[in-house]
């Protein structure tokens, strides 16, 4: 009851704006106190209105009212700041349902602001200071406030657990351990903690990895988003414009078509009235004739009618009528048969040439995974035939330069200086990007199926040189008895069934290279994942000079598949 006075009287002496006790008190004209600082900044923000008021009563003052120091309740609020007493806490000081609540508060609890595990307590600021004052309290552990300190109480037993059974994986006392747990290995919680505490900084820090692949995965699909609008505008675009020109194109053959078709019925409309302009002319002097013929018929006098007969002019030359072919409606018929040839056939070439583009554009996909069957593969199926410029002095290229045969014996090869001359291997004449899939039928000892960036160094003995001994080129290294694979001279031994073919699919964009064994089956051999920089090449190994008697006879063929 002393208590709940002193925190009324505290109140009393309490600013209702700051709610703290009153610094250098003033009392307005209604009888209300206040700090100077607060009643002041209370005024100042009512200036602008011009008519100020007392926070409690709302009574109005005009003009603003001048505070004058309340000397009896200054020299109060000294004296109760001696006693060492605190303030009445605030509301939000109190513990809610949601709160950890002080274990040694009696009536309305304070929040505590940590929890004793030795203690399996609560405490708040006030009852929590004897942990940082008393020496054999200053020991215990102090954690952030915790509902769950009953859970470190054994339920058998009613003691603190202490101790880890790594067989049971649970938290047990000591009593457990010459109980329930006898025989069990069993180590301190702290131990465990620490062992635990590895396994998890192992694990955060494999997360974060993750979050910065995923990160990295997000921003390349971001990349990816961009490219997929522009290449679609771009080709939206170049569409366009190229169907424009082919509109355009239409457009003025028809108009060529429109003007030589006028221009020859012009021609023949001409030629066939000048036609008919002598007929007219010979028509009108045959009627002249017939009329001087008939007129002479009727003369009486046999003298004069034999005169005038002897003198009567030859006839002109006859147009030959039977030269004009009447062809009524069919004159430019052929014209109209040979438009439509050509649009039939325009519309034949559009409709094969659409279904090619429309599988084009539906065959555009992001992020492909590999095919799951060798049918799926085979759709990337690409045509490699290898390069004489490249291959080494000991190798043979036959069908059609598609396989190659290490022989003991030089060929017959110009000087180039793309050419292996240390290393018997040859590398393909086409690049390969995008997706390409292809199958190796090698036999022999010493055969290398490969990929490799066109700069590979080609003289010499060193790593720079040899299929997968670089960074530079990626490797299956095959004999009878095993699979290796081989880049920047790190070797890893695969497991997989023997085979004497092999696939090879890559998708150049997603960074992914692919070895097959190939059989009735498709097996993976190894994957590999990784960034391209360059257009690749395929390549093909049989031997080193230092291997010459192992690598002698071996071939490898790049099969043609369907």
């Amino acid at each position: 009851m002393a208590q709940k006075g002193v925190q009324l009287d505290r109140e009393t002496f309490s600013c209702s704006i700051c709610l703290d006790l009153l610094k250098d008190p003033v009392t307005t004209t209604c009888g209300h106190s206040y700090c100077r600082n607060c009643i002041k900044s209370h005024f100042d923000e009512e200036d602008r209105k011009g008519i100020h008021s007392c926070p409690q009563c709302r009574k109005t003052f005009t003009p603003r009212p001048v505070l004058e120091k309340s000397i009896m309740l200054a020299e109060l609020v000294e004296q109760l700041k001696k006693t060492g007493l605190q303030a009445a806490p605030a509301d939000n000081c109190y513990a809610g349902p949601e709160d950890v609540a002080c274990d040694v508060c009696t009536g309305r609890k304070l929040k505590a602001i940590k929890s004793c595990l030795f203690c399996l307590a609560s405490y708040c600021e006030k009852h929590l200071q004897p942990h940082y004052d008393a020496a054999p309290l200053k020991k215990h552990k102090l954690v952030a406030p915790s509902k769950k300190l009953q859970e470190n109480i054994c339920s058998r037993h009613d003691e603190v657990m202490k101790i880890f059974c790594r067989t049971d994986q649970q938290s047990i006392c000591y009593l457990c351990t010459i109980d329930e747990h006898k025989g069990h290995e069993t180590v301190p919680a702290a131990a465990e903690r620490t062992e635990k505490q590895k396994e998890l900084e192992v694990r955060r820090l494999n997360i974060q990895q993750r979050i910065q692949e995923r990160e990295k995965d997000v921003k390349l699909l971001q990349q990816e988003v961009e490219a997929i609008n522009g290449s679609a505008d771009k080709a939206v675009e170049d569409s366009e414009k190229m169907f424009t020109e082919l509109i355009r194109l239409i457009q003025k053959r028809s108009s060529d078509v429109k003007q030589q078709v006028r221009s020859q019925q012009e021609t023949e409309v001409s030629r066939v009235k000048e036609l008919q302009e002598k007929l007219e002319q010979e028509i009108a002097e045959l009627k002249r004739k017939g009329g001087e013929l008939e007129q002479l018929s009727h003369t009486e006098d046999h003298n004069q009618f034999l005169h005038n007969y002897t003198s009567l002019s030859a006839l002109s030359e006859s147009t030959h009528s039977s030269s004009i072919n009447i062809r009524p409606l069919r004159y430019f018929e052929d014209v109209t048969a040979a438009v439509s040839e050509t649009r039939d056939k325009l519309q034949d070439i559009l409709r094969e040439e659409w279904t090619n583009i429309s599988l084009t554009v539906t065959e555009v996909d992001v992020l492909l995974s590999p095919p799951k069957t060798r049918a799926g593969f085979l759709k990337y199926s690409c045509d490699i035939t290898l390069d004489p410029n490249t291959a080494n002095k000991y190798l043979l290229l036959s069908e059609g330069n598609r396989k190659v045969t290490f022989m003991n014996q030089h060929q017959f090869y110009s000087c180039h200086p793309d050419r292996f001359i240390d290393y018997s291997q040859v590398l393909s004449r086409e690049s390969l990007t995008g997706r390409c899939y292809w199958e190796v039928e090698w036999r022999g000892r010493g055969v290398c199926v490969a990929v490799t960036y066109k700069n590979i160094t080609r003289v010499g003995l060193g790593n720079q040189c040899r299929f997968g001994c670089d960074d530079k080129s990626w490797a299956l290294r095959c004999d009878t008895s095993s699979f290796q694979f081989w880049h920047n001279d790190v070797k890893t031994v695969l497991s997989g069934p023997r085979s004497s073919r092999v696939g090879v699919y890559l998708d150049h964009r997603a960074g992914i290279l692919s070895f097959y064994s190939v059989s009735e089956t498709m097996t993976l051999l190894h994957r590999v994942q990784t960034t391209f920089t360059q257009p690749l090449y395929a390549g093909l190994g049989l031997s080193s000079n230092s291997l010459y008697l192992f690598g002698l006879g071996a071939t490898a063929e790049l099969i043609k598949v369907k």
